[in-house]
């Protein structure tokens, strides 16, 4: 059991590095090929998925350590963690006036740092069975 953790962890601590790495690659990237404002969008939407994925995050492992949250707790959890989030984007694309597709295509951040995980998994497995 305490293999299948560290591999876990493991999987875990790369996906947040995943995701930090590209959310700066993709910034860096707007702004090459775009202008300041959208690279900013698409950094705003990926902090915003960072920090989705992180309470997510936080909130499976509870669960896993036997803790029961009580239905109303768990159901304003869900709803205020999307009510801020919905309140970050009014914030970015209607106040600031970013590009909504780039704070959109930031959201996709953590997806992509997944696939990036899964990617190594499997490299890393047929690096395991031929080797």
């Amino acid at each position: 059991m305490e293999v299948e953790t560290a591999v876990y962890e493991d999987a875990m601590r790369r996906i947040f590095r995943g995701m930090k790495w590209l959310a700066c690659a993709g910034a860096l990237a707007g702004l090459c090929f775009r202008d300041w404002r959208w690279a900013l969008a698409f950094f705003l939407g990926a902090a915003a998925s960072y920090l989705n994925f992180s309470w997510l995050h936080q909130a499976v492992d509870a669960l896993g350590q036997g803790v029961r949250p009580t239905p109303k707790g768990l159901l304003v959890f869900l709803m205020l963690r999307y009510v801020l989030l919905g309140a970050a984007g009014y914030v970015i694309v209607k106040v600031f006036g970013m590009n909504a597709l780039a704070a959109l295509s930031g959201l996709f951040v953590p997806i992509a740092a997944i696939f990036l995980e899964v990617f190594y998994e499997l490299t890393h497995l047929w690096n395991m069975k031929s080797g």
